[in-house]
């Protein structure tokens, strides 16, 4: 009989119904909508899809790989090594806080769950949430390029829905971003798994841009 224990635990671990409070973030684009950047499907897939293919792919993913591949290994310093440079790539105050406090959210939960290594990041106070993928897919035994995909995918949806809202889209709007998305997600996963030590980091000025204007933005939905 096959296992379903890593598939199940990713799918756990991707659901809306995981309690980290994704829900509450738009991860700058609320501004962008604010803005004109983004205003129909097209353009909603366009941000989304460059988010994808800049910060995902060149950052968080390959840094999850670095952080499961430490825990993998019981080297916590080398975790926290790279935890530090996902906290430090974050190109704005509220992209540091929407990074910290779901991670932190993620990993109390696994430590409530009795996740080993959660309690041990949570302690550290140095939080995100690439080092909590990175527990529990190592708790459930998720493939490394599974684990991948599966952050890159919660990224996508989590960014079409609050195009849903903002802007707003029909359902089908937003399932064509994520069908568009799927597509272009397991190139991405190799990249990310591709990626040297010294290249890892993202380019992004309009995440950037938007993010820190949405911090003074006078009336917001989201929390960044």
């Amino acid at each position: 009989m096959t296992d379903l224990t890593p598939l199940v635990g990713l799918l756990r671990l991707v659901s809306p119904a995981l309690p980290i409070g994704a829900f509450a973030y738009s991860r700058g684009l609320e501004h962008a909508v604010t803005r004109g950047w983004v205003h129909d499907e097209a353009t909603a897939e366009r941000w989304i899809m460059g988010l994808l293919s800049s910060s995902l792919r060149n950052l968080d993913g390959p840094l999850l790989v670095r952080i499961e591949r430490a825990l993998r290994a019981h080297d916590m310093q080398a975790a926290l090594r790279w935890i530090e440079l996902s906290r430090a790539s974050r190109e704005s105050r509220e992209l540091l806080l929407e990074d910290e406090q779901m991670g932190r959210a993620l990993l109390r939960l696994l430590a409530d769950l009795g996740v080993p290594h959660a309690h041990g990041l949570l302690s550290t106070h140095r939080h995100s949430l690439v080092a909590g993928f990175a527990v529990a897919g190592l708790h459930h035994g998720v493939a490394i390029r599974d684990l991948v995909a599966g952050l890159f995918y919660a990224a996508c949806e989590s960014q079409t829905q609050a195009a849903v809202r903002l802007i707003p889209l029909g359902q089908t709007s937003g399932q064509r971003i994520l069908s568009s998305a799927m597509r272009a997600i397991p190139a991405c996963v190799e990249h990310a798994l591709a990626v040297d030590d010294d290249d890892v980091g993202s380019l992004a000025p309009a995440l950037a841009l938007g993010s820190a204007w949405h911090e003074t933005q006078y009336s917001r939905l989201f929390r960044s």
